[in-house]
């Protein structure tokens, strides 16, 4: 036959297209022409297939006319794995392989120029595009075998060359070929920094019980956390133990966080499904793109998108650029990050819990108690540090709690030892769990997430806590946006109680964890 059309992927952010590559060779101008918006590397594909088809002693078609269309043909194309699919069409339209399984198969893979497969960076995201697509065969190179079988109900073939392929194809025995070898970017250092957050644990964290309770709330419920006060206090130690309490992923999640992880190229050839829930933390100095995500070329994804299902801490935020500041609003609002640069829009999802850290003022030292005083700043640098803590990003968070320095004759610690983390874990698993429950064949999944309408309608407050909310909104404490956190924070702590709905006492909690306000002995005790 003389047309062939054989499937691959391409990506836009998180976002994977299913592209039919259809050959066309015939009489004309000689020639191999390539079109429907590829990029260079998709162009220089030409010279890759010619020479690897070639030398596994396979025809290239040399004295006719090769159309090669990329369809659909508006959408902007991206990759070199595009070079298997162009070889596979070329071959099947000149009758040397079979055309019976091509429409039932997306081929993935970077060819040499000897005919041998390269490996991917991106393959997990792409067999997940495939598989929703409806494609359920799916070739990539033998490296990346573990990482694409890692889709469920999805059959794949990992190979090593053009050769095997054409063998595959053809139905016979597939010939032997040497090793794909592993992508030059694979990892190859290790340090404890990796592992660091394992050895951390709740139990450390002596005399800071309402602390305590804001993390386990924040970590039941999704709730974005701020904390305040002065260096040294114990904020970053707090936030380094919030990873830890959250659950194990699910499925699911897993797929998701491994596949923002693949395309950022930090899967190495030992990859697996990541289980736990990541955590990053960019400093303060990092550019929007690496923070958002962006950069040059391919856009990739940012530090707030590889913490997706985990959580990020913005230490120090207030002395973050003012783009990234601003740029927080969509991932702190709607759990993903849009990025469009030309014609090209990338979307990745960033379904964080935000940990924002912040000291009373630029220096450090500022106390309100005179005596206690010890700010080197002046007043210029106060209030423009100060006017930071009011912005846009500061609107989007739940809970709010001012860390404070351990008192020298702080004492319980033997009549009240803190709970360790896999204790506080538990308890989070089963709020989450009564979540998942309520929440059934809807698309959201904490109560972080619930819209504000549906949070109104469905699972209102009883007639005494709505009465409680809505005195503090009169009283000037809360917003109207700021109720909507807190009827969102009453349910999380009736979750962690077990309760099956929010009581009074429930919303006065939630009440104080959104303004900051110290809570009450008995209010700890009963929340947890």
């Amino acid at each position: 036959m003389s047309c062939a059309t054989a499937r691959t992927i391409t990506l836009a952010g998180t976002l994977g297209h299913l592209v039919d590559v259809e050959v066309d060779v015939s009489q004309g101008l000689v020639g191999t022409n390539l079109v429907g918006r590829p990029d260079t590397a998709i162009n220089d594909a030409r010279e890759r297939c010619r020479t690897a088809i070639s030398n596994v002693r396979l025809t290239w078609p040399a004295t006719r006319r090769v159309t090669i269309l990329l369809s659909p043909a508006d959408l902007p194309k991206r990759g070199p794995q595009f070079d298997l699919a162009i070889a596979v069409g070329i071959l099947a339209a000149t009758g040397q392989v079979p055309a019976a399984l091509l429409d039932e198969t997306v081929f993935l893979g970077e060819l040499g120029l000897s005919g041998q497969l390269r490996p991917l960076s991106a393959a997990l995201p792409m067999v997940m595009a495939a598989a929703r697509s409806g494609v359920r065969r799916v070739v990539v190179p033998q490296t990346q075998w573990a990482e694409a079988s890692l889709v469920p109900d999805v059959e794949v073939f990992g190979l090593r060359s053009l050769d095997q392929v054409v063998g595959w194809l053809r139905g016979e025995e597939v010939p032997d070929a040497a090793p794909v070898v592993p992508r030059a970017g694979a990892r190859l250092i290790r340090w404890r920094g990796d592992d660091r957050l394992a050895h951390l644990d709740l139990a450390d964290l002596e005399g800071m019980a309402e602390e305590r309770l804001a993390l386990e709330v924040a970590a039941a419920g999704g709730h974005h956390l701020l904390l305040t006060g002065p260096k040294g206090a114990g904020k970053t130690s707090l936030a380094e133990r919030l990873p830890g309490l959250l659950p194990d992923l699910t499925i699911a999640e897993s797929l998701e966080v491994t596949a923002v992880r693949a395309l950022e190229r930090a899967l190495g050839p030992d990859v697996g499904l990541v289980t736990r829930p990541p955590f990053t933390a960019p400093h303060h100095r990092s550019s929007l793109q690496s923070v958002v995500g962006g950069g040059s070329g391919a856009v990739r994804p940012g530090e707030i998108s590889k913490a997706h299902c985990g959580v990020v801490l913005l230490d120090e935020f207030p002395l973050f650029a003012r783009d990234v500041l601003d740029a927080l609003r969509q991932p702190l609002e709607s759990g993903e990050v849009t990025i469009a640069r030309g014609d090209e829009v990338a979307t990745f999802p960033a379904q964080a819990l935000f940990v924002l850290a912040c000291n009373p003022c630029a220096c450090g030292n500022y106390a309100a108690d005179v005596g206690a005083d010890r700010c080197t700043c002046s007043e210029q640098v106060r209030r423009e540090y100060r006017r930071r803590l009011d912005g846009p990003a500061i609107d989007r968070i739940d809970i709010t709690r001012e860390v404070l320095p351990c008192r020298e004759d702080w004492a319980g610690a033997a009549d009240d030892p803190p709970e360790d983390t896999a204790t506080v874990r538990a308890r989070v698993t089963r709020a989450r769990q009564r979540q998942a429950v309520r929440f059934e064949g809807r698309p959201w999944r904490l109560n972080a997430q619930v819209p504000a309408a549906r949070l109104r309608d469905t699972w209102p407050l009883a007639p005494a806590g709505r009465k409680r909310l809505d005195e503090a909104v009169r009283a000037g404490a809360l917003t109207r946006r700021g109720a909507i956190r807190v009827h969102r924070l009453a349910w999380t702590v009736a979750d962690l109680a077990a309760r099956p709905e929010p009581t009074p006492d429930d919303v006065d909690v939630a009440v104080r964890l959104r303004t900051g306000k110290p809570l009450d002995s008995w209010m700890l005790r009963r929340a947890s």
